[in-house]
């Protein structure tokens, strides 16, 4: 089936399948007792992977879907971060023992927004109340543009191990755009620093679909990216959701490109990292061979979370900071999203749980079955099913879903095993959410799935 066929009958709006249920579905049923409970649950033994978000940038890129506004009161950024700790001392009593930790990760936002010496306490009080040591691999997102010129002394005392810079789109009218202004050398020098300061893995994060983005436009960017030698390479299409980003009003519709257009970006830019030797990961992610994510590639050892794409085989992921989720075996619990309603909650009660989902055990096969199609564009569902003690007729609905997909060479079913076709692996989210038995098309607010 040709290009604009395929995209009239699949150009959708879809979620990201970074986690199932999806936090559309997140209530208030799930508060700070519940999630007490879950957390004073989780056995001597088990691992952790924590998650910190700092909802702080210097100025917004008006293009950006996260949780963060703009501070510049230090004594702010300091009250935060004292609450962060405050929320960690928490959250571990409530555990009642120490945990290991498999990965830290400080998300935003921007983390460096915060003051060096309150991203060291939080690293103390992190290191007080759980398990941390040499295999611990300690993450960071950073802004090349507002990297502090102590960054590489602040990054060595965290201890990190990897960072991801975002990059988008150098070109000067796509940046006039998006109110993002960022240099190739800007970029460099911000790997460059990581890299000192201990990183041995370097992220760029890619964005195709933007206002004024053309094909030649990202191309440009591929190649000065390549010249930065990044380990892993994240192709990202831009989510416009002006009616959940206000900032995002600012871009103009008529302005973006259409979905023939964001599908040629995805696919130049893919071949072009695919030939200069990068391992093609699941729907968005590009490695080197020789790196972790690379070699998990087609093993369970790839794993799919809040992160995007991930090796983290933790048994359960903590969350702290205003909008941080929290993913435990009995299911999801998030914070408040606004700072303000954080801050008063950690102070007040020392939780900020405003909502959350508990999981049924037909969602915790879904969930399975949309984390492998996502990471290995393959799944044998009678196989996950019988292992879930699951009746595989609970699927009987599946099937006629998955026809269309068939019929376009997207997909190939051998009885109850689903395989994606290369041709397929952009319309990975159009697979996974034939699983999704919440998704409802008619009223569904999700970004577009191409």
């Amino acid at each position: 089936m040709d290009t604009l066929s395929l995209l009239a009958r699949y150009d959708r709006r879809l979620p990201r399948y970074t986690s199932y249920p999806t936090a559309v579905q997140f209530d208030a049923r799930v508060n700070r007792d519940v999630h007490r409970r879950w957390l004073a649950a989780i056995p001597d033994g088990a691992t952790a992977s924590l998650y910190l978000h700092v909802p702080f940038c210097r100025s917004l890129c008006w293009f950006c879907g996260c949780n963060t506004s703009v501070m510049n009161s230090v004594t702010a950024l300091e009250r935060y971060a004292t609450s962060v700790q405050a929320e960690i001392a928490r959250v571990a009593s409530a555990i009642g023992h120490r945990l290991p930790v498999r990965q830290i990760h400080w998300g935003g936002g921007t983390p460096t927004a915060l003051p060096a010496p309150s991203m060291q306490a939080i690293d103390a009080a992190l290191r007080r109340h759980f398990t941390i040591n040499a295999d611990t691999e300690i993450a960071i997102e950073i802004d090349p543009r507002t990297l502090p010129t102590t960054a590489e002394s602040d990054l060595r005392a965290l201890g990190i191990d990897r960072a991801s810079l975002g990059v988008q789109d150098f070109s000067p009218a796509v940046q006039d755009a998006i109110g993002r202004h960022q240099s190739v050398a800007q970029t460099r020098h911000a790997a460059l620093v990581a890299r000192v300061a201990g990183a041995c893995s370097i992220n760029l994060d890619l964005v195709y679909g933007l206002p004024h983005q053309t094909v030649a436009s990202l191309e440009a960017t591929v190649e000065s990216v390549l010249e930065i030698d990044p380990d892993r390479v994240a192709l990202y299409g831009y989510a416009h959701v002006p009616w959940m980003q206000k900032r995002q009003q600012v871009i103009a519709e008529y302005d973006l490109p259409d979905a023939v257009a964001r599908l040629a970006q995805q696919a130049r830019a893919g071949t072009m990292l695919a030939e200069a030797g990068y391992s093609r990961i699941g729907l968005d992610h590009f490695a080197k061979p020789s790196d972790r994510m690379a070699l998990a590639c087609g093993t369970p050892a790839l794993r799919r979370n809040f992160q995007g794409y991930t090796v983290d085989d933790a048994d359960v992921l903590i969350g702290f900071g205003a909008s941080a989720i929290s993913a435990l075996p009995q299911g999801y619990a998030q914070n408040a999203t606004r700072t303000a309603d954080y801050l008063a909650s950690i102070e007040k009660a020392g939780f900020a749980i405003a909502r959350g989902l508990a999981l049924t055990e037909e969602d915790g096969l879904r969930r399975a079955i949309i984390e492998r199609i996502m990471c290995d564009l393959a799944v044998d569902v009678a196989r996950l099913a019988k292992n879930a003690g699951v009746d595989f007729a609970t699927f009987d609905d599946v099937w006629p879903k998955l026809e269309s997909l068939a019929m376009d060479g997207l997909i190939r079913r051998d009885g109850s095993v689903i395989s994606v076709t290369e041709a397929g692996r952009p319309f990975l989210r159009h697979v996974a959410s034939c699983f999704d038995a919440y998704l409802d098309p008619e009223t569904a607010r999700h970004a577009s799935a191409i």
